[in-house]
């Protein structure tokens, strides 16, 4: 029942009680990999149903505007892949500013350990693909086993509940921020077709003019998305990867709030005071434009008091894991599967680095380089965590999928064979790496009996 001075609509209580389940539900870190997990089965049945033609047709469908003489179209696989997943980086770019500046990379002593187990989850995956790819086509696609989907990896972990101690769910986010970071640095430096200078002096200007915003205090996000739709169509044509767009953005958007709290507290008293006395002169709200006013400065303060960055994080995290990455999948994991010839992909030097790369590369690389900066001093393991632990989140780190995919696309482009044998590889990886970590983590761990997470 509502308050004294509250107002219902006829039907609002109704969508009350139907929106809380749906806010609970997606709110839970495992909705995201569930989620991705249904699109990837779709896009496969699709994709080896009666539907494949009509699915590739739509996929290569074009899609633009006209100016004139001047076209600009895209496929919707590249309107996907270019422009969608844009805000994806945009998001995971927030994410990881606020990481570095607040967050748990922003202590070099907690950073530390995260930093080198996720560079062994880079570096030993990438030298496992090489073993089985030294040379020829193949040999372009050694950063795709050094990405981790962090949805999947969390959702996973999540599952198991208290049996895990929240330090090694803290260890496996900083490590998988860390991981999706040096993802960017390799799109960025190694993914690049032909640079297009003048489409890059294009971007550096754009980007200067974002840091101009940055300086001058604009705060507001539309400024920012229009400058940045220029810098994304720059990019498209510069011959660096059009989705490194979402980072720079995402770099520049302020992080500090307008108003401390503790100003803004003062500010709500005053304008409270001010509010009971605009309502004391004027009882009808319609018709009193002071108390309007005051409400809207209030209003102001509030958005002011906040970080523009973290309120773009919480505002667009849930449309770009629950919408952009599910497309995203749909749209890249429907690959035709020959189950008569099977085992022929098993064969394949692509799809075997990979294989090696995720399930061996990673947990080796993640738990080795963890052991090894504990054996020499550099670090030490949170409370409450040992190497089993660590194992465990290296055998979740060779869970590829969005990452993986993505740069599959980008080194294989102009062979589809190629792109075949890798997009295989990364979901027999994803699929065995995800129920490996699993019932590893469940089977030494044992859930708190005495208020303490122990092995």
């Amino acid at each position: 029942m509502p308050g004294k001075g509250i107002y219902n609509a006829p039907w609002e209580k109704s969508f009350d009680r139907l929106l809380t389940p749906l806010e609970e539900f997606i709110h839970r870190q495992t909705t995201s990999g569930i989620l991705l997990m249904i699109c990837a089965v779709i896009a496969l049945v699709i994709a080896n149903g009666p539907l494949h033609d009509e699915y590739q047709h739509f996929l290569h469908t074009e899609i633009g505007v006209s100016m004139g003489s001047s076209v600009f179209s895209l496929s919707i696989h590249h309107w996907i892949n270019e422009a969608l997943m844009a805000m994806f980086f945009f998001v995971m770019g927030l994410e990881l500013k606020r990481e570095l500046l607040v967050g748990e990379l922003s202590s070099p002593r907690q950073a530390l350990l995260p930093i080198i187990a996720a560079i062994g989850g880079m570096v030993v995956p990438a030298l496992f693909y090489l073993l089985f790819n030294t040379s020829g086509s193949g040999a372009t696609g050694w950063g795709i086993p050094m990405a981790t989907d962090i949805a999947f990896a969390i959702g996973a972990l999540s599952l198991l509940g208290s049996r895990v101690p929240k330090s090694l769910v803290t260890f496996l986010i900083a490590l998988a921020i860390v991981d999706d970071l040096g993802a960017v640095a390799v799109i960025a430096l190694f993914y690049t077709k032909e640079l297009n200078l003048m489409a890059l002096a294009y971007a550096g200007a754009c980007t200067l003019l974002l840091m101009a915003l940055n300086l001058g205090g604009i705060r507001r996000p539309l400024p920012y998305a229009a400058v940045g739709a220029l810098l994304w169509m720059a990019m498209l044509t510069s011959g660096i990867h059009a989705t490194i767009a979402g980072i720079v953005v995402a770099f520049v958007i302020p992080i500090r709030p307008k108003f401390e709290p503790a100003v803004f507290v003062d500010r709500v008293k005053d304008t409270s005071v001010k509010m009971l006395k605009a309502i004391s002169d004027q009882a009808d709200i319609i018709k009193n434009n002071r108390f309007r006013a005051l409400v809207t400065s209030l209003g102001n303060g509030v958005r002011l008091v906040q970080a523009p960055a973290q309120r773009l994080e919480h505002t667009l995290h849930l449309p770009v894991a629950y919408l952009v990455i599910p497309i995203f999948a749909l749209a890249n994991a429907g690959i035709p599967v020959d189950f008569a010839g099977f085992s022929l992909y098993l064969e394949h030097p692509i799809a075997l680095g990979v294989l090696a790369g995720l399930l061996l590369g990673k947990p080796v690389g993640i738990a080795g380089f963890t052991w090894l900066a504990v054996k020499l001093g550099w670090a030490q393991l949170p409370v409450g965590l040992n190497m089993k632990h660590i194992l465990g989140v290296g055998l979740l780190g060779g869970i590829g999928f969005t990452m993986s995919i993505f740069i599959a696309d980008l080194g294989f482009a102009s062979s589809a064979e190629d792109l075949l044998m890798a997009k295989t590889g990364i979901l027999m990886a994803s699929a065995l790496a995800g129920f490996g970590g699993f019932f590893w983590l469940m089977l030494h761990t044992s859930k708190p009996t005495d208020g303490q997470r122990q092995l």
